[in-house]
């Protein structure tokens, strides 16, 4: 029992072993490029773009464990996808992140509407910038996850601290 307790913990580290070396040894310049990608980003429809800009504003939180703060941002989003004609059902996912503190079941949410969103943004016409899809293998008990960023470097809402750069970017949705 004991081995393979020892041989899951090294896979999930080499897992989500996100090129430590290559993250310090270019600090300043993946911050620099992180802030200008975090700014560029530009939708078209001005609905979805308070919607993603509140998506963010929640996926930050996370990376954070801030369950407060996501409570608040998804309340937010929440009122926004009401608002957003077909998008009902993603705004009922949101307002069970906002009707909870707890941190594990916002993360487990966090899911639905991170698909939900996705496909959102890539029916969205991006006027300027690149809006990344990321992935962790290890999140929802080895599921997976996925999320959307406005940076490349990959910063984990489903670890938060615990693995903030399990992960990888599996696509990018560019302006056209």
């Amino acid at each position: 029992m004991k081995k393979i307790f020892g041989i899951a913990i090294i896979a999930a580290l080499m897992a989500c072993n996100q090129s430590e070396k290559k993250t310090t040894e270019n600090k300043d310049s993946i911050k620099t490029d992180s802030v200008s990608v975090k700014n560029a980003v530009t939708i078209k429809d001005e609905k979805k773009s308070v919607i993603f800009a509140q998506y963010v504003d929640l996926k930050n939180a996370l990376v954070k464990s801030d369950a407060a703060v996501a409570q608040k941002t998804a309340e937010a989003l929440k009122n926004s996808l009401e608002a957003y004609e077909g998008c009902e059902l993603t705004a009922e996912v949101a307002g069970k992140i906002a009707g909870t503190n707890n941190l594990v079941t916002q993360r487990k949410d966090f899911t639905v509407l991170s698909a939900d969103l996705i496909a959102l943004v890539k029916n969205a016409e991006i006027a300027k910038g690149t809006i990344y899809v990321q992935h962790c293998p290890m999140a929802n008990k080895g599921d997976g996850g996925d999320w959307l960023s406005t940076e490349k470097e990959v910063k984990n809402p489903y670890y938060g601290n615990e693995m903030l750069e399990c992960g990888r970017v599996v696509e990018e949705i560019k302006s056209k």
